[in-house]
């Protein structure tokens, strides 16, 4: 019995800092940086202060995390016959994830807005140009793109994009998902050759299908965006 204390007690520290992840992240995507509140964010985890001091040592740090879980949890893509596909594939999950994930769009939440400059708002974005050059430099090494297009420039141009894709569409209350599909299907055209173009999945709904198959929407278990009892959840279980 004595031999598995240590990892139910690592188990549940991890299950606690997730727990607190979430709430702030609820709390984050509310109320931004500078009007949150740690007291809000340990009641919503119900945790104690000394349990979120033991895990983030200030605001700053537990906003960091938020932040950095952007790119360090993103859903891994399934290998596709095209690596043009992983390359929307990247952006149409996380569209997915915004939708119901709380972290990403607490995450997403911080990263776009001004408030709390000592904030390290650049990772998310080094991150996915780099996951997206990556595989558009695989993409070119098997043929995939036209002649002229080099990896990094399409790359910067798709993240930024999306980033301004995802505030228009929470200010004019559009799809975002409908969006992002929008944007890859008027720019691979001009990255790919025709004949991987014509294969690509570039529809609405691609993110819930690569990570759950054909039938993604039925088969997604997060048929609504969680709410904070999630947190809740988390640090109880």
């Amino acid at each position: 019995m004595r031999a598995g204390r240590p990892q139910a007690k690592q188990d549940r520290a991890v299950r606690t800092r997730r727990a607190i992840l979430e709430a702030a992240a609820v709390v984050f995507e509310d109320r931004g940086y500078d009007a949150a509140k740690l007291t809000e964010i340990v009641s919503l985890a119900k945790v104690t202060k000394g349990a979120l001091y033991f895990h983030f040592e200030s605001k700053e740090d537990l906003a960091q995390a938020v932040i950095d879980a952007q790119v360090t949890t993103h859903a891994p893509c399934t290998p596709q016959e095209f690596k043009a596909q992983e390359f929307v594939d990247v952006g149409m999950i996380f569209s997915h994830r915004l939708r119901h994930d709380v972290l990403m769009r607490g995450s997403a939440r911080l990263t776009l807005e001004q408030s709390g400059r000592e904030l390290d708002r650049a990772g998310p974005y080094q991150g996915w140009i780099e996951l997206h050059t990556a595989l558009m430099a695989e993409a070119k090494e098997r043929g995939e793109l036209l002649a002229h297009v080099e990896p990094a420039g399409p790359s910067r141009l798709v993240v930024g994009a999306f980033a301004g894709l995802n505030v228009m569409s929470q200010t004019l209350g559009l799809d975002l998902d409908r969006e992002v599909s929008a944007l890859y299907t008027s720019v691979l055209p001009s990255l790919v050759v025709p004949a991987v173009a014509a294969r690509l999945d570039t529809a609405p709904g691609r993110g819930a299908r690569a990570l759950h198959g054909p039938d993604g929407a039925e088969a997604c278990d997060c048929a609504s965006p969680p709410g904070p009892e999630s947190a809740q959840r988390a640090a109880t279980g």
